[in-house]
């Protein structure tokens, strides 16, 4: 299989598993008597990430996620 059929392949669960959570999440609104909610709401509450760069100064002293402190030798 190449890369291409491998991601086509991913992309066809993945829209498989979200059609079935939202058939799930309509099958527990009904059951529990609330209206059934339309995947619109679901792109409203989205949140935007600006393309802005972050402030420099949030990272100051945080650790490298899997390669510990910039100031310490791993073991």
């Amino acid at each position: 299989m190449s890369v291409q059929d491998d991601l086509a392949a991913v992309r066809r669960r993945l829209q498989d598993l979200e059609h079935t959570v939202e058939e799930l999440e309509r099958r527990v609104g009904a059951e529990r008597g609330a209206p059934p909610t339309p995947s619109a709401d679901r792109a409203q509450s989205m949140v935007t990430i600006p393309e802005a760069p972050y402030d420099a100064g949030k990272w100051t002293d945080v650790d490298d996620e899997g390669l510990g402190a910039r100031d310490r030798h791993a073991p």
